[in-house]
């Protein structure tokens, strides 16, 4: 080590060349997203960067964070990120779950209630948890399905926000039969209705399709805390 009064010119400092990209993507990350413990996040950040792994990142600032900065819950842009992270997986174990909630500073207490509510084990399926995930963001049945084709959506900005039926079937079918008060025929008959609509459309569907339909209600026993999501 150098004594302390060693002097060194810009000829002596090495620079790795990479550096200064590194560092703009990182701070374009870090505004975009918004984290409520940037250190925690920055954590998570690099930590997934070295690992070649998806970036606890958002696709876009949200409105949301700016005019509700005491939220400190689930966002749809913070779970669209999550799902980017695990979704390339039919299911996930509570350990990469709860490291990936974390990355994004989202709180303990909220990912609790979901894990209660879906009554998950160990190896979670991903797809249950996103649905859990959409209603304590909807409250509602339909509204969590809207928020579900709003974050899968693979259509342009501003388009209708279309999914495949089968994924909507899943999350649909995973919500309304959560707590088993919801008779089976009743689901059926449901997503039977959807089809002429789903055909016309090659087998896509958007909130239009079903928002205002008369549907099945699970109890109030199912319905997730939304002290934490967006204001309807």
């Amino acid at each position: 080590m150098p004594p302390p009064d060693t002097m060194f010119c810009a000829q002596q400092i090495h620079i790795p060349p990479e550096l200064p990209d590194i560092l703009k993507n990182f701070t374009k990350a870090a505004i975009r997203t918004q984290p409520k413990d940037v250190l925690q996040w920055s954590v998570a950040y690099f930590n997934n960067l070295s690992k070649g792994e998806t970036l606890p990142v958002k696709d876009r600032f949200e409105v949301y964070d700016a005019e509700q900065t005491s939220d400190t819950g689930l966002t749809p842009g913070l779970l669209k990120t999550l799902h980017k992270q695990l979704c390339s997986r039919k299911s996930v174990t509570m350990e990469e779950l709860q490291t990936k909630w974390k990355g994004l500073c989202l709180p303990e207490d909220q990912l609790e209630t979901l894990l209660s509510l879906g009554r998950f084990a160990s190896d979670i399926n991903w797809m249950d948890f996103f649905a859990l995930g959409c209603s304590a963001l909807g409250g509602t049945l339909m509204s969590s399905l809207s928020v579900a084709c709003e974050i899968l959506t693979e259509d342009e900005e501003g388009a209708a926000p279309r999914i495949p039926f089968d994924t909507f079937t899943q999350l649909y079918t995973y919500l309304a039969g959560l707590d088993g008060d919801v008779p089976r025929e009743e689901i059926n008959n449901f997503l039977e209705n959807l089809q002429p609509q789903v055909e016309r459309q090659e087998g896509m569907i958007k909130p239009l399709d079903f928002i205002h339909l008369e549907v099945p209600t699970p109890s109030s026993s199912t319905e997730v805390p939304t002290s934490t999501s967006r204001d309807e």
